[in-house]
């Protein structure tokens, strides 16, 4: 005769196991660029949170029971607190859940931000890195980041921020003087801001610079300028966010290799020049 069990009481029942929260990148936005083990997680995790900039054929390809907690029109967005605790939440329920970012997780991203919440609340988690758009966009513009004769340095930088704040977290005074390229993200609308703050610095006004609009997205597009002329290259081709400004020699390398470019992403026109 098999012994008989107890059932457990009332109120005794098993907590579910914690689930793990995967902060993942997903790229510039093409989804050939996302790696392998991005694409598995967002099969096989419970759930997904996603921002708006992993790009619209990667936000189409999710599960329909996907969660948009990215910034909305009108400003509508929902706030870091919220995403943080719907993380912890989510995981003390026992799912496993993929939280999908634009380019990489860890670069102005907020991954750190969302790393540290979780780790603080006892949540394990794991990093999938990505190629961040910094790199990517001016790289399928024909632009590097990089280059022997032009630069043998870059510094990425958001372009959130007011230059013009006496309190700044950006030395636009010593980027100036560095030599190397300078990568804004997020930074269309304070560029007129940025670019004379440079100016005030003294950087030389007839310094290449590249707008790169939804990178590697359908559709992107290219505005190209100085550091004098690159405001009206943009009012001219009416450029939007998301879009990635590359100042420095480097940039002017595009103009070299631009009739061999093959590129699937630019749209009509690719190209505007002040």
């Amino acid at each position: 005769m098999s012994e008989e069990t107890t059932p457990p009481a009332a109120g005794d029942a098993e907590e579910p196991a914690v689930g793990t929260v995967y902060l993942i990148g997903s790229g510039p936005g093409d989804p050939e660029l996302m790696t392998v083990k991005a694409t598995r997680l967002l099969e096989t995790c419970d759930v997904v949170l996603h921002d708006k900039l992993p790009g619209p054929k990667i936000i189409d390809s999710l599960p329909e029971d996907a969660e948009d907690v990215g910034k909305r029109a009108g400003g509508e967005r929902t706030s870091q607190t919220e995403i943080n605790q719907r993380l912890v939440d989510l995981a003390r329920e026992g799912k496993d859940v993929a939280r999908l970012k634009g380019g990489d997780p860890f670069v102005f991203g907020r991954g750190g931000e969302e790393a540290e919440y979780l780790a603080e609340h006892g949540v394990p988690f794991e990093v999938v890195p990505a190629v961040t758009s910094a790199i990517a966009a001016p790289a399928v513009a024909g632009i590097p980041v990089t280059h022997r004769d032009h630069a043998s340095s870059v510094s990425f930088v958001t372009g959130h921020e007011d230059p013009t704040k006496e309190e700044s977290a950006v030395d636009w005074g010593a980027l100036a003087a560095t030599g190397g390229t300078i990568v804004v993200l997020m930074g269309v609308g304070r560029l007129p801001d940025y670019t004379a703050a440079l100016l005030e610095a003294g950087m030389n006004p007839e310094t290449p610079v590249a707008l790169i609009e939804r990178g590697t997205w359908p559709g992107q597009r290219v505005a190209t300028g100085t550091l004098e002329t690159i405001v009206d290259a943009r009012d001219e081709a009416d450029i939007s966010p998301p879009a990635v400004t590359v100042i420095g020699d480097v940039a002017a390398t595009r103009e070299r290799v631009l009739e061999f470019l093959g590129n699937e992403y630019d749209g009509e026109p690719t190209e505007f020049e002040v």
